[in-house]
């Protein structure tokens, strides 16, 4: 899906894409609001807009933008004033964030926009520090990407859609048939352990997978 970025401060235009583009997200930038009018034409699904722009207002342009669109808009302010905040969502931004802003919630923002206007979307996991995209199949820690095997993917998002409920070995199997699982058991033991250590979850005082002795495995976040 195409992501505009509207902003005229090069660090965050660049750090913004990043972010995106490890997400799976196309990104046009624009500079400026008569920029941020013409990529119209290259029919972004979202809309990330400065409300501070060097020509037009980014209050202007989400009203021109409306005039033309019902791409969403998520606004980016560094205006925390509730009276700005309303006026921006008054004249069509569908959300905002202050700035400074994480990019990680930045991009769960957008998640969370685009699924709003198209239900079909898979619904990203958010747990603390941890981001698992299931239509990427991208794990995020700290906001950096974690790299595991689709073997350790299948496991971590089978576990974080169900927090607190208990899976057994035999259950988890399951899960992963077809994923080049080697057959027994006990082989998930170390599928368990080298996600910990990719996660950085200390099993004697996990953060996210714990045991529980004797029956199997559970994701234990609040």
């Amino acid at each position: 899906m195409k992501i505009l970025i509207v902003d005229d401060e090069p660090k965050i235009l660049e750090i913004v894409k990043a972010y995106l583009t490890a997400s799976n997200y196309e990104v046009i930038e624009a500079c400026n609001g008569l920029d941020a009018l013409k990529a119209l034409t290259e029919e972004p699904d979202l809309v990330v807009l400065d409300l501070m722009l060097p020509d037009l207002s980014g209050l202007d342009v989400c009203r021109r933008l409306r005039q033309q669109s019902n791409v969403p808009i998520i606004m980016l302010t560094a205006k925390s004033a509730e009276e700005d905040i309303l006026t921006g969502l008054k004249v069509g931004a569908d959300d905002y964030l202050v700035k400074p802003f994480s990019p990680k919630e930045l991009v769960a923002r957008i998640g969370t926009v685009l699924r709003r206007v198209n239900p079909v979307l898979p619904t990203a996991l958010l747990f603390k520090d941890l981001i698992i995209q299931p239509e990427t199949r991208q794990v995020f820690l700290d906001e950096t990407e974690v790299n595991l095997t689709a073997t350790e993917f299948t496991l971590l998002e089978t576990l974080a859609k169900r927090p607190h409920q208990l899976f057994t070995r035999e259950q988890l199997i399951e899960q992963i048939k077809g994923d080049d699982f080697d057959g027994f058991d006990r082989a998930i033991d170390s599928h368990i352990k080298n996600l910990r250590q990719k996660l950085g979850d200390n099993p004697r005082k996990p953060t996210y997978i714990m045991t529980v002795h004797g029956s199997g495995y559970r994701f234990g976040c609040l």
